[in-house]
């Protein structure tokens, strides 16, 4: 098998893998959601992953490399970011898990939209034709309802639909704050600032963890962090463009998981979704072409400081 081929087959494995991981995630999400509210579960996760997180940033000796000239950005990644981990967490608590898992892969279609407006990225005419499939895809995982009151939406999908906005908002941003900040700084900022945000409703959402929420709150920030590597290493080995489609994998994890652990049946709603909003998210990434030097810089940030809200 030549080289390049080997590169491929050996990064869609770590991808498929770090997505296996966040399906995990969502499992152990699920169960200790029956104890804990989300509040605390975000700030716990933010919490770890910080601790998890420091012999990392100060391998890469973030302690003498933390002035930035935009704090403001920083400040935007972490809040979109935070509150896309939120409505990721609350859906994933409340709904099927692919479901939940489905709406949280979103954020693709949302990025190029984003990125038009704020970065003015060049696009392709296949990038309308990408929103038109997106959000066909999305409307069928929404599945609205006419009733005696009009149009009606499940608000727990809502705020999971919510979730793949924010969490688009926040990848932009990093790829704004790539063009001038190193990888390590963006990482840091985002679990600094992160971790304030979400101590801020603990206040009034404390609940002394059991020892099994303990474990299993650990159980999160392992996976998201294994997670987090396995796709820093599989986006390091082959182009984000030829990896996107191994992405949705997590769709399927999270129906196994479901059916193996709660029942919950796959439903046709959530296959025609899927396939929808893969092949969206596919066909905008091919339709975005970022000008200069955000797209190279991209590459080295994606999966460190791209992800992270997971």
């Amino acid at each position: 098998m030549p080289y390049r081929n080997q590169s491929l087959v050996l990064g869609a494995a770590f991808i498929v893998t770090g997505e296996l991981c966040f399906a995990t995630m969502g499992v152990f999400i699920r169960l200790v959601s029956v104890e804990l509210d989300t509040e605390m579960i975000v700030f716990a996760r933010n919490l770890i992953a910080l601790a998890l997180l420091l012999p990392w940033l100060l391998y890469r000796g973030i302690g003498t490399s933390l002035a930035t000239a935009v704090p403001g950005l920083h400040l935007l990644r972490a809040a979109a970011g935070v509150s896309a981990m939120y409505c990721f967490f609350y859906a994933i608590a409340k709904l099927p898990l692919a479901d939940a898992m489905l709406l949280k892969l979103t954020a693709p279609i949302f990025m190029p939209v984003i990125a038009v407006l704020w970065l003015h990225e060049r696009v392709g005419a296949g990038l309308f034709l990408a929103l038109g499939i997106g959000f066909a895809g999305v409307a069928v995982i929404l599945d609205p309802q006419f009733g005696a009151d009009g149009l009606q939406v499940s608000p727990v999908a809502l705020v999971g639909l919510l979730g793949g906005v924010l969490a688009a908002l926040a990848k932009v941003t990093v790829r704004r704050l790539a063009r001038t900040e190193p990888s390590a700084r963006i990482v840091f900022y985002f679990a600094l600032i992160g971790g304030v945000i979400s101590a801020a409703p603990v206040i009034w959402a404390w609940r002394t963890p059991s020892p099994l929420s303990l474990a299993l709150l650990l159980g999160v920030a392992l996976a998201a962090t294994l997670g987090q590597l396995a796709l820093t290493r599989g986006l390091s080995l082959a182009p984000a463009s030829r990896m996107g489609v191994f992405g949705y994998s997590a769709v399927v994890f999270g129906a196994a998981f479901g059916w193996l652990l709660w029942a919950e049946p796959l439903s046709w709603q959530t296959s025609l979704g899927t396939l929808l909003i893969a092949a969206a998210g596919l066909l905008a990434a091919r339709s975005t072409r970022a000008p200069g030097r955000a797209t190279t810089a991209l590459a080295s940030t994606s999966a460190t400081a791209d992800e992270v809200q997971r």
